[in-house]
């Protein structure tokens, strides 16, 4: 586990930006666990997306498509090129 000592500033607050990953963060999830504030970022997903995420073997279809991504031969399609 990585540690990074945050400051606090003249208004008793803290930047967080140092510790948040890359990406698109659009909100943090903050919980306490007994004497911790846990702090989880979170992204969102456009709600024509989250049935996927609902339907556990759709999903896994989609995991195991992309993983076979550029291993399949096909042949060529040349013939049907005009």
């Amino acid at each position: 586990m990585e540690t990074i000592k945050v400051t606090v500033d003249s208004k008793k607050r803290i930047s967080l930006t140092k510790l948040l990953p890359g990406g698109k963060i659009s909100s943090v999830r903050a919980y306490k666990e007994n004497d911790r504030i846990i702090l989880e970022p979170m992204v969102e997903i456009p709600a024509r997306e989250v049935w996927l995420y609902q339907n556990k073997v759709a999903l896994e279809k989609i995991k195991k498509g992309l993983s076979q991504r550029g291993t399949i031969k096909r042949g060529s399609f040349s013939k049907y090129a005009k």
